[in-house]
């Protein structure tokens, strides 16, 4: 693929980089997807099932809750049939922290100054290190300290970042310095503005996310407007799109969020018109049904489907593929921005589905070879620019 437009770039915050189990946070590494499963976690196999379908959405990294010991006698079993890091979910309750990270947690969500006394801190802080965990401090604006409430009066930005930082002293006093920081809150302006001053505070990688976002459609939007935000001023490098609704609905509404910034490619990225009396097909079935055939893929891709031939060529320009409705029941099919050959419209679901997967076969065979040979590969001529 060709490079970024100047308008385009991103100049992402330089942060420290830590992992979680074998994604790498912060730094260089790709801005990584997360969610939380919402099965009992001590029901494994129901665990280990939602966290399967978040993983063929491309999730990176899953949460689970650890509210009593019958979770974390669950989550060795849940690690093991796993193919992404689990983080541990942990309130209060120091000894479930321990128990989560001997059963193999790549990651502990806590907040040191809730875990108890300074003793059980340092009991936390040594399983983290003895099992190889990192840890999440998370503050959120639904419950902050008593004396930050007393001190400001509410949840504000300010108290979140001083939260947050009060936590980070804790772990750098204990010499650990592998966690990463949250200051989420529902509130879109209060989580924005808190996020980044934060930013500027410390160089720990962040995870971005809109607490209690609400509904699939509402959580989405509100969730696009404030990680947008931050994404596109280089702020966040791990994210969770927080929405009422199933676990892979996040992961797929976190892609969509970094695949519109240019941040990350995954899969095909459709561009469709919302479609119009012009149309010389049904835009909005067509592209619904392309989404499902064509959610198998990984290779990133572009494919424009755009109704008729008033933007539908200028679309194709900036695509891998292309169609473009036409008169007659005949439609256009483009190829790296190029007429390249027309298709009956009965036929024209099925023809694009074969030549998404013609032409990732060949991307795919062409990054093996060339891996094969150790040389830079010379992908197949690709119009889009992202």
């Amino acid at each position: 693929m060709s490079g970024y437009r100047p308008y385009q770039h991103i100049e992402r915050r330089k942060s420290r980089q830590i992992h979680v189990g074998k994604v790498a946070v912060g730094g260089d590494a790709p801005i990584s997807v997360q969610t939380m499963t919402n099965t009992l976690t001590s029901d494994a196999q129901a665990t280990i099932e939602q966290i399967r379908r978040a993983e063929l959405a491309g999730v990176d990294i899953v949460r689970v809750s650890c509210p009593d010991e019958e979770s974390t006698a669950a989550l060795a079993e849940i690690v093991r049939e796993v193919n992404v890091p689990i983080v541990a979910d942990i309130h209060f309750h120091y000894k479930r922290a321990i128990e989560a990270a001997k059963a193999g947690a790549a990651c502990l969500r806590i907040n040191p100054g809730n875990i108890g006394s300074a003793e059980r801190v340092r009991e936390v802080v040594q399983a983290a290190k003895d099992y190889g965990c990192s840890i999440r401090i998370g503050v959120n604006a639904g419950s902050l300290e008593k004396h930050l409430l007393e001190k400001y009066g509410e949840p504000n930005p300010e108290a979140l970042v001083e939260s947050a930082l009060e936590h980070a002293k804790i772990l750098e006093d204990h010499d650990f310095r592998e966690f990463k920081i949250s200051v989420k809150a529902s509130d879109v302006f209060m989580a924005v503005a808190a996020y980044q001053q934060l930013a500027d505070a410390c160089d720990y990688p962040l995870h971005i996310g809109i607490t209690e976002a609400g509904s699939k459609r509402a959580g989405t939007v509100k969730s696009s407007i404030g990680l947008g935000n931050l994404l596109w001023a280089g702020v966040g490098d791990t994210m969770r799109v927080s929405l009422s609704a199933a676990p892979e609905e996040e992961v797929l509404v976190g892609w969509d969020i970094l695949k519109s910034l240019g941040l990350r490619h995954r899969g095909v990225k459709i561009i469709s018109c919302p479609s119009c009396a012009r149309q010389g097909f049904n835009v909005v079935e067509t592209v619904q049904t392309l989404e499902d055939r064509l959610a198998h893929i990984k290779t990133p891709l572009t494919l424009s489907i755009i109704g008729c031939v008033v933007n539908g060529p200028g679309e194709a320009l900036m695509t891998d593929l292309g169609v473009t409705g036409g008169g007659s029941g005949r439609h256009m099919v483009y190829s790296a921005g190029k007429q390249d050959h027309t298709i009956a419209a009965g036929d024209m679901i099925s023809h694009v589905v074969e030549l998404v997967e013609e032409r990732v076969a060949a991307i795919e065979a062409e990054e093996a070879r060339a891996k094969q040979e150790g040389a830079t590969p010379e992908l197949p001529d690709m119009a889009s620019a992202k």
